[in-house]
């Protein structure tokens, strides 16, 4: 590894009571001291926290050399063995892309480890909510401070439609670790359903704050908070964070991929209601372009209506075409529009 190369350390290492914290702890300096000699990039004082029997890293950026960045990735490892519950998340970066990055997690035989090991992949399952309930309640029940394991179940009781439990459960993660974007994320659209607006607009802040642009939850946070201005009529605010969407590219299996002609959409509509008409155009014809769609998009009809308005006011031709498909597609709108210029 190049020394120019950025490193890039988050997460938490929970060891559950104060004997197996004290004897990770000593592993940890003696390994640093005497198997690694020292170069290793976090030191057990900037890491280890007695009160909470952890290891936490909330956010660590550095360069180094490829040596230091593998014997501390395999010291990170080393711990997440003697771990309860938990994630590290690892990346390297060069020239603004990732070309390495590693998820630490405990997976021993730890009853309490097993037992959201198996709610995990339960969560992945659709159909299989109540499974995973069950499994994670065991988990929780099994230790207590599963940061993750709250988090995923709020992501459950949501799809469930039990936002009051989805709020306590992305509350608790959130308060066992602070640190932790997913459950900010889940919090704010909890709180959107709970039409608490500015409740999550202030997640989706921290969600952004405690991410980085490498993660999607980072451009999920940013989209939403574009759609959250645009619905208070904080057209400028909406254009700042959708124009920064826009911008990035997605690949297919990033999950902001077939969201983008919902942000296009939206990113227009902001553009027209500040006057931009021309610069509305130029976005609802790429919206046109792009054929990933979720069922949320905006419908046809409302999209060459949309277009056909910002054309009409930019004073460009073809708004006639966009209103008669609107119209064509049950717009009464574009069909009045119609019958206005007949």
């Amino acid at each position: 590894m190049n020394a120019t190369y950025k490193t890039i350390l988050s997460g938490c290492l929970e060891f559950g009571n104060p004997r197996s914290y004290e004897q990770v702890l000593k592993l940890y300096q003696h390994r640093f001291e005497n198997y690694y000699r020292n170069d290793i990039l976090l030191t057990a004082e900037e890491v280890f926290q007695e009160e909470t029997f952890t290891l936490t890293i909330p956010r660590f950026i550095t360069e180094c050399s490829e040596k230091s960045w593998k014997n501390t990735l395999n010291l990170l490892e080393y711990m997440a063995d003697y771990a309860v519950a938990g994630s590290l998340k690892a990346w390297v970066i060069q020239e603004g892309k990732i070309v390495e990055q590693r998820t630490i997690e405990p997976d021993g035989d730890k009853s309490a480890t097993q037992a959201f090991i198996q709610a995990r992949d339960l969560v992945k399952e659709k159909g299989m909510e109540e499974e995973a309930m069950n499994a994670l309640n065991r988990a929780i029940e099994k230790f207590e401070r599963n940061a993750l394991a709250y988090e995923r179940r709020g992501y459950v009781n949501y799809r469930l439609r039990n936002f009051d439990d989805a709020m306590y459960d992305f509350t608790k993660s959130i308060d066992i670790n602070p640190n932790m974007p997913d459950a900010y994320w889940g919090r704010a659209n909890t709180k959107v359903k709970k039409n608490d607006i500015q409740g999550a607009l202030a997640d989706l802040d921290m969600a952004v704050a405690r991410s980085i642009p490498h993660q999607p939850v980072y451009w999920s946070a940013r989209r939403l908070k574009g759609e959250l201005h645009l619905r208070l009529s904080e057209f400028e605010k909406a254009i700042f964070e959708l124009k920064l969407v826009t911008n990035r590219k997605f690949t297919e299996d990033d999950p902001n991929y077939k969201w983008q002609k919902n942000v296009l959409f939206n990113y227009g509509k902001a553009l027209y209601e500040v006057g931009q008409y021309g610069d509305a155009v130029k976005i609802y014809n790429n919206m046109f372009s792009f054929d990933a769609q979720r069922e949320e998009a905006p419908s046809k009809a409302d999209q060459f209506l949309s277009r056909g308005l910002a054309r009409q006011k930019a004073g460009e031709s073809g708004y006639v075409n966009d209103f008669k498909e609107a119209a064509g597609l049950g717009s009464k709108k574009a069909a009045d529009m119609l019958g206005a210029k007949a």
